[in-house]
């Protein structure tokens, strides 16, 4: 089985098709939330996945900015993801809405080896909020991995490709498709074949020009267009 990792698409409509390009291969594609925030096509890519969905497996969860703009909660976020929250607001449509509200905090999934994955955004204990990141000490992990008994925990949120392994469980983060912050500022993916077990980060160009120019004339925050040049 070839499993795809994707996540924090972040409404750049080019970033998810360049990606999908590679990952539409897959026999299923994990998606760690974030469609939409940030970014200038919100509507189109809620749709590419709405219409997706109708052809291939794919499991997604709800992100943080997912379930602000579908809820309307904006607390806990700077003022640049603030102001990008209430934009996508008033800009998407009511179906869309409603496919964000519908989209679950917690997925399980087990491929043909009988491995289990959790699919969450953040964290088994802070589902939405907390960040993950690949320096964190083996001993932090393990009191996240208290929380689950699943193999794998497969997260987003950090938009930085990690995978720890520990007490022989594996914490996989596919990196950011549309706001990559790890420097590199090509769209980051992942893929499994499960019959070698190995977890493959990979990185494609798109068209950032283009995102950023739509993040400009939709009248978002400068910085949100400049950091995809920057990777970060």
């Amino acid at each position: 089985m070839l499993i795809a990792f994707i996540s924090d698409i972040h409404s750049n409509l080019e970033a998810l098709e360049a990606v999908w390009r590679e990952v539409k291969k897959a026999d299923v594609i994990l998606c760690m939330g974030d469609l939409v925030g940030y970014g200038a096509n919100p509507n189109e890519v809620v749709d590419f996945f709405r219409e997706e969905m109708k052809k291939r497996e794919i499991v997604c969860v709800r992100g943080n900015h997912d379930n602000a703009i579908a809820f309307g909660v904006e607390w806990g976020f700077n003022p640049y993801a603030r102001e990008a929250v209430r934009w996508h607001q008033r800009i998407m449509r009511t179906e869309n809405l409603e496919f964000l509200r519908r989209l679950p905090v917690r997925q399980l999934f087990t491929d043909d080896n009988g491995d289990t994955y959790l699919l969450i955004h953040g964290s088994p204990r802070a589902p939405l909020d907390e960040y993950l990141f690949p320096w964190l000490p083996d001993s932090e992990f393990r009191v996240v991995l208290s929380y689950m008994k699943q193999k794998n925990l497969v997260v987003g949120h950090t938009h930085v490709p990690m995978l720890r392994i520990v007490d022989g469980r594996r914490i996989i983060n596919p990196g950011g498709v549309g706001q990559p912050r790890d420097g590199d500022w090509r769209a980051s993916y992942a893929m499994l074949e499960t019959k070698k077990g190995e977890i493959e980060f990979r990185r494609v160009e798109y068209e950032v020009e283009e995102a950023a120019r739509k993040i400009l004339n939709a009248g978002l925050p400068q910085f949100l267009a400049y950091r995809l040049y920057e990777g970060y």
